[in-house]
């Protein structure tokens, strides 16, 4: 959810808005660290801390926040089980940051910032529970929400991480099943270039995530795209799918590389890839059949709901190996190692 741009539009609609992030949680909850809403005085609300009635009563309790108009924050932990009765177990500590008219200008800023669709952080200095300044800080943060306390001033540093981190996908093919991936990926942290060399065969309209690019070379689009991004072929073309598949592979700097077909498809690529020069071990990282394989319906969005849960699952299987490479690393550099 595009936190800034809501946060905004309620600002100047009705002049105060509360914030929702969940701070931080324990055990099994409904969302996780860093989901948020954007809450108003009427109880509307853009976005989701996981529905029910964990949500149900942070509405309420935000709703009530916001239509004092008072800016300033306050945190509430919740026990799901003993204070709402849920069947969960967990715990979530709740964040509640109030908003007003006089923060519009900043919220606008920080809007056209979002719809770069890159992270972003933000601090504020908070007094006694009343924002004093909010700014853009110059590095991102690696957690949603953090407040930490001067212990000499008394004074509070609420450093927030905005944007979602999105995967680069180069998807090539504008075909039955490519049409209906942009459409499953939409609402999910990806970045797409989706590339044909047949103009017609893109829709108009195309999700948010999503750029189309035409052109008679698509395999040299791949020498532009980014270190760890996924690439997926499936052209009207075989051998231009050999092509695209080489080519990635051979750069050996793509955390996936898949071709939609079947196993006997897999099979005559092996040996064409050989013939190419490719190695076993370069050729091992091509991935086919894509998705998920349980799914035997041929329809064409059955095949992109296995292919984008297959997708979500190894992107997000990547970012926690490389969040846990980041800490070892900062481990050995905090000990001297």
């Amino acid at each position: 959810m595009k936190v800034w741009v809501h946060i905004a539009d309620c600002l100047n609609r009705s002049g105060a808005c509360a914030l929702v992030t969940v701070k931080r949680v324990d055990g099994s909850t409904p969302r996780e660290a860093g989901a948020r809403m954007v809450v108003t005085g009427d109880a509307g609300f853009h976005g989701t801390i996981g529905g029910g009635t964990l949500e149900f009563e942070t509405i309420r309790r935000a709703a009530r926040a916001a239509a004092a108009g008072k800016p300033g924050l306050e945190l509430q932990s919740v026990s799901l089980g003993p204070d709402l009765g849920q069947c969960c177990g967990g715990r979530a500590q709740i964040a509640i940051e109030v908003l007003s008219a006089e923060s519009l200008e900043t919220a606008r800023a920080f809007a056209r910032i979002e719809a770069e669709g890159k992270p972003f952080s933000t601090e504020a200095v908070i007094v006694a529970g009343q924002s004093v300044d909010r700014k853009l800080r110059k590095h991102v943060t690696e957690q949603p929400f953090s407040l930490d306390t001067d212990q000499k001033t008394g004074k509070q540093l609420l450093v927030e991480q905005f944007g979602a981190r999105r995967r680069a996908l180069y998807l090539f093919g504008a075909g039955h099943v490519g049409k209906a991936l942009v459409l499953a990926l939409a609402p999910l942290p990806f970045d797409i270039t989706w590339i044909d060399s047949r103009q017609d065969q893109f829709p108009g309209p195309v999700p948010g995530n999503v750029r189309k690019v035409c052109t008679s070379g698509p395999v040299e689009l791949l020498l532009k795209a980014p270190d760890d991004a996924f690439v997926l072929a499936m052209t009207h073309s075989h051998a231009l799918d050999e092509e695209i598949m080489a080519c990635a592979l051979l750069q050996q700097r793509f955390a996936y590389c898949g071709v939609i077909g079947s196993r006997t498809k897999r099979a005559r690529f092996l040996k064409r890839l050989k013939a190419r020069g490719l190695n076993d071990t370069l050729i091992a990282n091509m991935v086919c059949p894509v998705g998920v394989t349980a799914v035997k319906s041929k329809h064409p969005a059955a095949i992109a709901a296995g292919i984008a849960v297959d997708l979500l699952v190894r992107d997000e299987a990547e970012n926690h190996q490389q969040a846990a490479a980041g800490e070892g690393l900062a481990h050995k550099l905090n000990h001297g190692q």
